[in-house]
C-alpha cells in the first residue's frame, strides 16, 4: 500500500534488464536461472492451483464463494490479513525505499500499521462483524444509507482494479526480466494462473494461498537479508558506512530538512501515523475482509492483533536488505546499484539485483518465487474483494435485486472473470505512464483518507447522519484534489497553480490525507448539526453505546484483545528505542 509513498521513483522500470553485479544505462541483460529454479516455480504454481480445485468443493452459495460464510480459522485469517499487503508494491518498494531513504522507511510499518491494526482490532471489529454486514460499503448502508455506500463501493471498485492491474504489470515484467517472454504472454500467464484458482475456490482459496505466499515470501527474502547485512559488517559496519540519518527511525525528524523523506514530526505522526495508516487497515475492505472470514467474532478480533507481531518484523526482511545494499557499494564487494538511463539510482532495481548478486542456484529460484508469490497475492486479494463489492454492493443493490442465491454465485464468478480482464487492461495501460504508481498512492491518500474520518465519527458518534457523511466524503475527495493541484513535489501535482512546494513527494502526500481527512471531519459534523439522526433502534450492533460488546469470559488472557494488543505494544516500543 504504502510502498511507492517513499521512493519517488517511476513502479518497476526494470523491463529487459538483468539483474547483474553493475548494470550501466542502457545495458540490457537477463537473469540466468539454472534447471532447479524452474522446478520451485513449477511446484509453486501447482500447489496455488491444487489449493484452488480443493477449496472449490466447499462452494455452494454466493457466501460460500465471496465471504468464505466466517469459516476459516483464526491463525489462516491472522496471515492473510498481513499477506494480503504483501504485494508487488510492497516488496519492490520498501527494499527500494530502505535503499533510498534508510531505516526510517520502517515506520510504514511501526508507525503506520501496525497501531492501527490494533485499533481496529480492538474497537472497530465488533461492529464490522457483529452488524452481519458483507462488505465495508454495506457496513455504511446499515449505518448511513444508500447513497454513501454506492460512493464508497465505486471508488474502492475503481482502486481495486487499478491495484490488482499494477500487480499483475510488475508480474509481468518480472517474467519478462527472468524468462525473456515478451509481456502479453506474461501478463497473460500471470492472469490464469489467478483466475484459475480465484474462480475455483473463491475468497476461501485466495485466504489459503495468501498463507502459503506469506511463508514463501519469509522464506525467499530473509535469506537475502540475513547474507547482505553479514556482507556489510552487521549492523554496526552499516552504521559505521552510512550517514547516520540512514540508520535512526526518529532522530532526524525535528525538521524536514533533516532526513531525506522530507517529513517533520507532525507530518509523519498525523499523515502516515494517523490518517493513511488508520484510513488503510480501518477501512480497506481488502483486508478487513479477511478479519470478516473468521469463525467467531473473537477470531475476528484476533486476526489484525496476531497479524501484527509479523508485521513489526517485516522491515527486517523487506526493508533491511535495501540499507545493506547502500552500505555496499561504499566496501569492495563489487555491488553498485543500477542507474537510470536518465541518471541516479535506480533503486526500484535493488531487490532483484541482490538476489543475482548473493543467491546462488536452487536459492535464486526460491527467491523469484517468493517475489512471484507476493505479486500474486496482491492481485488475488484485489480482485477478490473487487467481485464482492461488484456484486454485493453494485449489482445486487442497484441491478437485479432480490435474484435466487444461485444467480448471485453466476454474477460472483462473472464478476471475477470481469476483475482479471480489467486488470490486463490496466497492466498494459501502465506501459505507458511510468508514474501510474504514484497516481494510485495519491488516490489512495484521498480516498481512504476522508474515509477514514466517515468511519471514526460513524462508529462512535451515533448523531452522525448519512447526509453529513456523503457530503463529508465528497469533500475529502475534493480536499485531496486541490491539495495536490495546488502543490508540487518531485514535478508532480500544481495543476492548479504551483501555491507550495513539498521536499518530497511522500510529504506531499501525507498533507493531502491530512487536508482530506480533516475537511470530511469538519463538513460531516457541520452538516450533521443540521440533519436529523438516525433512532437508536436503528443501530444497533452498529455504534458504540448501542452495540453489545463481545464478552471475554472463560477465554486464556493469551486470547483477549486487550492483552495481546499491550504486548504488541511493548514489543513495537522496544523496536523504536532501538533504532531511535
Amino acid at each position: 500500500m504504502y510502498a511507492k509513498f517513499c521512493s519517488g521513483e517511476p513502479a518497476f522500470p526494470f523491463k529487459r534488464l538483468r539483474a547483474c553485479d553493475t548494470i550501466s544505462p542502457g545495458r540490457k541483460c537477463r537473469l540466468t536461472l539454472a534447471p532447479i529454479d524452474y522446478v520451485s516455480l513449477i511446484i509453486y504454481f501447482a500447489f496455488v492451483l491444487g489449493i484452488g480445485w480443493m477449496a472449490k468443493r466447499k462452494i455452494a452459495t454466493s457466501e460460500d464463494f465471496l465471504t468464505s460464510r466466517h469459516s476459516v480459522p483464526v491463525w489462516i485469517t491472522s496471515l492473510a490479513f498481513i499477506a494480503a499487503n504483501l504485494g508487488a508494491q510492497e516488496m519492490i518498494g520498501m527494499c527500494a525505499s530502505g535503499a533510498k531513504y534508510g531505516i526510517m522507511t520502517a515506520q510504514f510499518y511501526w508507525l503506520g500499521a501496525v497501531p492501527a491494526m490494533l485499533f481496529v482490532g480492538l474497537f472497530m471489529m465488533p461492529f464490522y462483524y457483529g452488524s452481519r454486514a458483507r462488505s465495508v460499503p454495506e457496513y455504511l448502508k446499515l449505518r448511513f444509507d444508500e447513497k454513501t455506500r454506492g460512493l464508497n463501493a465505486i471508488t474502492f471498485a475503481v482502486m481495486t482494479i487499478f491495484s490488482s492491474g499494477i500487480s499483475m504489470y510488475a508480474l509481468g515484467l518480472l517474467f519478462e526480466l527472468v524468462l525473456g517472454w515478451s509481456f502479453t504472454n506474461s501478463v497473460l500467464l500471470s492472469a490464469a494462473i489467478v483466475l484459475i484458482y480465484t474462480l475455483l475456490g473463491g475468497l476461501t482459496s485466495a485466504i489459503y494461498n495468501e498463507v502459503v505466499q506469506f511463508f514463501l515470501i519469509v522464506l525467499g527474502f530473509a535469506p537475502l537479508s540475513i547474507l547482505a547485512v553479514e556482507k556489510a559488517g552487521g549492523w554496526s559496519g552499516i552504521a559505521a558506512r552510512l550517514q547516520p540519518v540512514m540508520t535512526h527511525t526518529w532522530k532526524y525528524t525535528t525538521h524536514a530538512s533533516e532526513n531525506p523523506m522530507g517529513v517533520e514530526v507532525f507530518g509523519l505522526v498525523a499523515g502516515l501515523g494517523f490518517v493513511l495508516s488508520f484510513g488503510y487497515w480501518c477501512t480497506n475492505f481488502l483486508v478487513i475482509q479477511r478479519a470478516m472470514a473468521a469463525e467467531t467474532i473473537h477470531g475476528a478480533r484476533q486476526t489484525p492483533l496476531f497479524a501484527a507481531f509479523p508485521k513489526i518484523f517485516m522491515p527486517f526482511v523487506v526493508i533491511l536488505p535495501g540499507v545493506a545494499a547502500v552500505a555496499l557499494m561504499s566496501m569492495s564487494s563489487g555491488y553498485t546499484i543500477p542507474l537510470k538511463p536518465t541518471g541516479g539510482y535506480n533503486y526500484d532495481l535493488v531487490l532483484t539485483t541482490l538476489m543475482a548478486k548473493f543467491y546462488p542456484a536452487g536459492m535464486l529460484g526460491i527467491g523469484l518465487t517468493g517475489l512471484m508469490a507476493s505479486f500474486m497475492s496482491g492481485m488475488a486479494g484485489n480482485v477478490t474483494a473487487f467481485n464482492t463489492v461488484f456484486t454485493y454492493d453494485l449489482y445486487q443493490s442497484y441491478m437485479k435485486r432480490n435474484a435466487p442465491d444461485k444467480h448471485y454465485l453466476w454474477v460472483g464468478r462473472i464478476t471475477t472473470v470481469a476483475g482479471v480482464v480489467l486488470s490486463i487492461g490496466t497492466a498494459f495501460l501502465a506501459t505507458h505512464f511510468n508514474n501510474i504508481m504514484d497516481f494510485l498512492q495519491l488516490v489512495f491518500a484521498f480516498v481512504n483518507a476522508p474515509l477514514f474520518a466517515t468511519f471514526l465519527l460513524g462508529m462512535f458518534w451515533k448523531r452522525t447522519t448519512g447526509d453529513g457523511a456523503f457530503w463529508g466524503m465528497v469533500t475529502g475527495l475534493v480536499g485531496g484534489g486541490l491539495t495536490l493541484g495546488l502543490t508540487v513535489a518531485e514535478g508532480k501535482g500544481g495543476w492548479i497553480a504551483p501555491v507550495h512546494q513539498f521536499p518530497s513527494s511522500m510529504a506531499q502526500n501525507f498533507w493531502i490525507a491530512i487536508i482530506s481527512w480533516s475537511a470530511c471531519f469538519i463538513v460531516t459534523v457541520v452538516v450533521t448539526a443540521f440533519t436529523r439522526p438516525r433512532p437508536d433502534s436503528e443501530l444497533q450492533n452498529l455504534v458504540y453505546g448501542v452495540t453489545d460488546l463481545p464478552h471475554e469470559q472463560g477465554v486464556a488472557w493469551y486470547k483477549r484483545p486487550g492483552p495481546l494488543a499491550i504486548i504488541v505494544i511493548i514489543v513495537l516500543v522496544i523496536m523504536n528505542i532501538i533504532y531511535w
